[in-house]
């Protein structure tokens, strides 16, 4: 559909598959003034329509992949996270083209991604490695995930957190309850093991990022005996890190403060994203000033929240997120207002008017 809609308009499309057949992924990278490989600036939007699963669909009140409109809401999964903004980009681009075509001579793209809710390895980041390898990596990039909290214009994206979980499997040799000097209960080790991360907060924050977060999100010794204790246990955790630390330096100071506590463990590391701020500046402001102007509200700089794929776009260019309000996101009955894609609409438009003039003025 996008391909259709974006190629009538002059846009050269190129779809991107990545992956073996079974889990093959589908990409869209679609570019207006194309032929010049050198053609500056090169200004992205970025963003995903793969979803995640409705759940039981019954409790929906409206069909998840109906689209249906009620109320003054779109209902249905993806409407905020996030084919609402991929509409808003792409609805607004063309309508701005038809403006402006005439009048800039940079260059304009859409990476359209169908893998980040998933693992998110067949997606944006072999997209952006393909761009690389032809020299055609946009200057900037403003990727549609939901950013405000409540209302249309309260917050934008200039970084995430990053994610590091564990698996951390602690030994000790099964016995009777009522004789525990014979044996060798493993859980109140792990209970000390875990005590650094039972605060929630490791840290006070910096400049760009809140503290640091830690979550205990699992303990389990697949025990269904009252009076035997077991002969291991296994806890899960995931730390979401400020730019004060690297996933090798916690990796550390957890191993140290394991070893300290004793006994045989194994850790199962899995880093996920490493942190990455866009610092204050051009792309920066002149979302804000886009934002402000269309809603009114000066939108607050924000690093928390998941992943997304900025931690890919990072690597290669400045990268901005803003979209729609995400109370509903991963939910049942996920909606967006009609008036905030709208809104939304005219915000993207905005941001190429001022994007441009800005490059024109340099």
């Amino acid at each position: 559909l996008l391909e259709k809609y974006l190629a009538e308009i002059g846009f050269i499309c190129h779809r991107l598959p990545f992956g073996e057949e079974q889990g093959r992924v589908e990409n869209l990278f679609a570019v207006y003034n194309s032929p010049d490989g050198a053609l500056r600036p090169h200004f992205c939007f970025a963003g995903h329509t793969d979803v995640v699963p409705p759940g039981d669909e019954a409790n929906w009140q409206h069909p998840p992949f109906g689209g249906k409109i009620a109320d003054g809401k779109l209902y249905g999964r993806g409407a905020v996270d996030m084919k609402g903004a991929v509409a808003a980009f792409a609805a607004g681009v063309v309508a701005w083209l038809q403006d402006n075509k005439d009048q800039f001579s940079g260059r304009i793209s859409l990476l359209i991604t169908g893998d980040e809710e998933g693992d998110a390895i067949h997606g944006t980041k072999p997209v952006l490695e393909w761009l690389a390898a032809k020299d055609m990596i946009p200057d900037a990039f403003l990727l549609g995930e939901p950013t405000n909290p409540n209302i249309m214009g309260e917050a934008m994206k200039n970084g995430r957190r990053g994610s590091l979980s564990c698996t951390l499997t602690v030994k000790g040799a099964q016995g009777h309850a009522a004789y525990p000097y014979d044996a060798d209960n493993p859980l109140p080790r792990l209970l000390q093991m875990l005590k650094p991360l039972a605060d929630t907060e490791i840290d006070d924050g910096n400049e760009y990022f809140q503290p640091s977060t830690a979550a205990i999100t699992s303990i389990d010794t697949g025990n269904p005996a009252r009076n035997v204790t077991p002969g291991q246990v296994t806890a899960m955790f995931n730390i979401r890190y400020s730019s004060d630390h690297t996933a090798d330096s916690l990796m550390a100071w957890l191993s140290e403060h394991f070893d300290s506590v004793g006994g045989e463990w194994l850790a199962e590391w899995h880093k996920s994203a490493d942190p990455f701020v866009t610092p204050i500046g051009t792309l920066s402001n002149i979302v804000a000033d886009a934002v402000k102007k269309i809603t009114g509200h000066a939108p607050q700089l924000s690093t928390a929240g998941g992943t997304s794929d900025a931690r890919f776009i990072s690597k290669y260019a400045d990268v901005i997120e803003f979209g729609l309000v995400g109370k509903t996101m991963h939910k049942t009955d996920e909606n967006t207002d009609i008036d905030d894609l709208d809104k939304l609409m005219t915000i993207y438009q905005t941001v190429l008017d001022l994007y441009f003039k800005a490059s024109e003025a340099k």
